[in-house]
């Protein structure tokens, strides 16, 4: 089944937020001075996956033009 252009706009819109909500988080966490490491280092794979994740989607958004 493929993502019509709406549903991929919705998706990137997902993704983004969450990216957002995460980096502020991480933010936060590195200024606390009883920062958790483990969770922070989490945290920050998580938001490069979603990078990764909004790079691909976005990258679904550019027309094909070997077509």
């Amino acid at each position: 089944m493929t993502m019509g252009l709406s549903e991929i706009q919705a998706r990137l819109a997902e993704l983004r937020e969450e990216h957002r909500d995460l980096d502020e988080a991480i933010t936060r966490m590195g200024e606390s001075p009883s920062v958790n490491q483990l969770q922070l280092v989490r945290l920050k794979k998580r938001k490069l996956r979603l990078r990764d994740q909004i790079a691909y989607w976005e990258s679904r958004l550019i027309p094909d033009l070997d077509a």
